[in-house]
């Protein structure tokens, strides 16, 4: 992604939240391809909690 589109996005998210919406990003998306292309255990446990952060991320949004 372009410098420029992540500026965008702080024009209309705090800094704090837009920070914690990249990083929720990346680590759901890191444990996701874990899974996938490394055939890492994708137990209830560890599905339940990439559901609260992608739960945490999306209320962070709705809550701004």
């Amino acid at each position: 992604m372009r410098p420029l589109r992540r500026w965008l996005a702080l024009k209309t998210l705090p800094v704090g939240t837009a920070y914690a919406i990249w990083t929720g990003v990346g680590a759901v998306g890191t444990a996701i391809l874990g899974i996938y292309l490394f055939a890492e255990p994708a137990n209830a446990m560890r599905l339940a909690c990439i559901g609260l952060i992608v739960a945490g991320i999306v209320g962070l949004k709705l809550a701004t």
